[in-house]
């Protein structure tokens, strides 16, 4: 099984297809009035299909169990066809479209049973994925130019050398992941004064996304916030508070975390902890869904 746990849960559908044809119209009428031995078929395939969906991870081995928040099934007669239609909704790190899919093979594989005895020409064709929704895919959206992005490490001990930097390149590697560049990369220790200094400069040489790493924790020295929060223009404090949601299910000490983030005139400033690996799970708590911050604010100039 893939290693779901870095994902974001996400409000997550899909609607899956599957058409059932059957080789006399005497078969569909005794669909359409419940004259089949075996009972109501589309009562029976529905209540099977419900089943199939929650019981997907049993019978296919790389599927993650997930809550199902909502399924329903729905039957459509066309002619000699009868098409299904299921739709999963889940709140969770991976999506449901193998869910849907195999409601809808087991919907349709009921109908086959409990049609067969009396039709010896069914066939269950086009089982399909027909819309899928939610995830990070869903909240990509970019601006359309280039962002300038600058990568800050706010250490005392890497400052002095007695200690490499890794939570600096992991956000420069994450950030690469996204498809983007870094323009500057600087090495700063916990001064108030610099770490200040520094975040004036980058807005001032135009920098889109700055992004600092250190500093933002509760030992003396841990000045982050402090320097960069008396220069936000317009804070977004749900930007820090999803990070500390996200480190907050994998680690209690996340709720320690002081990062702030908004904006510098146009400039977008995230204080994440100094940690790699808190690094890394801001980094999949935000991106790429907080790009979406840039084609908000290209939107606005257009509009101006």
């Amino acid at each position: 099984m893939n290693d779901i746990t870095q994902k974001v849960s996400s409000l997550r559908k899909a609607i899956a297809l599957a058409t059932l044809t059957v080789s006399s119209p005497d078969t569909i009428a005794a669909v359409e009035e419940r004259r089949v031995p075996k009972g109501d078929v589309f009562e029976f395939s529905r209540a099977a299909g419900l089943l199939a969906i929650k019981r997907t991870s049993d019978v296919i081995p790389d599927c993650h169990p997930l809550p199902v928040e909502y399924a329903a099934i729905t039957h459509r007669i066309e002619g000699l066809h009868i098409h299904v239609r299921v739709e999963v909704h889940t709140v969770y790190r991976t999506g449901v479209e193998v869910e849907a899919m195999h409601g809808a093979a087991i919907t349709a594989l009921t109908m086959y049973d409990m049609l067969k005895p009396l039709d010896k020409g069914i066939g269950i064709s086009d089982i399909r994925l027909e819309s899928k929704k939610g995830g990070k895919s869903d909240f990509g959206d970019r601006p359309s130019a280039g962002l300038r992005c600058a990568v800050v490490v706010c250490s005392d001990s890497v400052a002095k050398g007695t200690k490499t930097d890794s939570a600096g390149k992991a956000i420069i590697k994450a950030l690469q992941a996204q498809g983007l560049s870094v323009g500057h990369y600087a090495i700063l220790p916990d001064e108030a004064a610099d770490i200040r200094a520094k975040a004036k400069t980058l807005k001032e040489d135009g920098y889109d996304l700055v992004l600092f790493t250190g500093g933002t924790g509760l030992s003396p020295r841990d000045v982050t916030p402090e320097a960069i929060a008396p220069l936000l223009d317009r804070p977004v404090p749900g930007i820090m508070e999803a990070a500390r949601v996200f480190g907050q299910e994998r680690t209690p000490y996340a709720m320690l975390s002081r990062g702030v983030a908004g904006f510098i005139g146009k400039t977008l400033v995230l204080t994440l902890p100094g940690s790699t690996k808190g690094a890394e799970e801001t980094m999949h708590a935000l991106f790429p869904q907080i790009l979406h911050i840039f084609r908000v604010a290209e939107g606005s100039r257009h509009e101006g």
